[in-house]
């Protein structure tokens, strides 16, 4: 493989095999027409080559793109749509970062999480200036991710002493109580994506340590009762199945040097009355508190697949 520059901003890509071509370029160009769409640059492929025509620095972005598609293509064969995302997550993290405020990249050991929207911004500064923020918002806007992102970052820098997580244990359409197993086993469905959000920031055998001497704490909202929180960032997740009395519990747990985060999507309501909800009530009787961040995220803010926010917005449009 070979690169060639022209004078006019255009970039070959030439390849000395066909079948690589083939392979990177995709059935009817769908590979390449996907990269080209979401680098928002022109791509052109040309008998053996590939032709780049954007600006210089983004040429680049594209040219390192696909080597790390001629790799995965050598390596396994084929190649998916999760590996053209992948090849411009990877070398356009320097792109981003011009364009964002240092102070809202959030560095993981595993990765720096770059908020992706001005709401997103927002909440990441709420969530380390504020001592409670209140959210609410589709599925794939980032709340938990983002939280759980910020709450690790503080342990690992020592500024609070232990990261708890917690959810309201509400079936949709299943008894907790008709399901296999201790309590443990029981409620460990529903905090699941909780731990994936750890597990994408940090090794799982560090966070198999830190759930075990209690730096992180995973628990059923039924939990909290009773409980001071000091030293602490403690996240509520799936907030909108927590009732008004359950919401003020939680936020009443704060102590000293401690941070509350509540999360939900008024969308999704599991509980068999859906008034009985008391996450947007919360952020109503909250949200003019100084020491009280809310955020309200909607379809433009979801990350996810960009079909997610497609669905997102019909429903919502339906609803309305």
């Amino acid at each position: 493989m070979k690169f060639v520059y022209s004078d006019n901003n255009t970039l070959s890509v030439i390849f000395h095999d066909n079948d690589l071509l083939m392979g990177v370029v995709g059935e009817f160009n769908k590979n390449l027409k996907e990269l080209e769409r979401i680098t928002e640059s022109n791509l052109f492929s040309r008998g053996n080559s590939i032709l780049i025509k954007s600006s210089p620095d983004k040429n680049e972005i594209v040219k390192d793109a696909i080597q790390f598609l001629v790799n995965q293509f050598i390596n396994n064969g084929n190649i998916e749509n999760k590996d053209i995302l992948s090849s411009i997550d990877k070398f356009m993290i320097k792109e981003k970062v011009k364009n964002h405020n240092v102070t809202d990249i959030i560095k993981t050991p595993k990765k720096s999480i770059i908020p992706r929207s001005e709401k997103q911004k927002k909440y990441v500064r709420a969530l380390r200036q504020s001592d409670i923020v209140i959210s609410a918002g589709p599925a794939g806007t980032g709340k938990t991710f983002l939280a759980v992102a910020v709450g690790l970052t503080m342990l690992l820098e020592k500024k609070i002493e232990r990261i708890i997580l917690s959810r309201p244990a509400v079936e949709a359409g299943e008894r907790l109580g008709f399901l296999p197993g201790d309590m443990k086993e029981k409620v460990d469905p529903y905090l699941r994506p909780l731990y994936d959000s750890l597990y994408d920031l940090f090794h799982f055998e560090k966070i198999q340590r830190m759930i075990e001497i209690g730096d992180i704490e995973i628990a059923p909202l039924a939990f909290m009762r009773g409980r001071t929180l000091k030293n602490s960032f403690a996240i509520l997740d799936e907030a909108q199945n927590a009732t008004d009395t359950q919401i003020k519990m939680f936020l009443t747990r704060i102590g000293e040097n401690s941070k509350i985060v509540v999360n939900g999507d008024p969308s999704q309501i599991d509980l068999p009355n859906k008034s009985m909800s008391g996450l947007d009530r919360s952020k109503k009787l909250l949200s003019h508190l100084n020491e009280i961040s809310a955020i309200d995220f909607d379809h433009s803010d979801v990350v996810r697949h960009p079909l997610v926010s497609k669905i997102v917005k019909a429903y919502s449009n339906h609803n309305d």
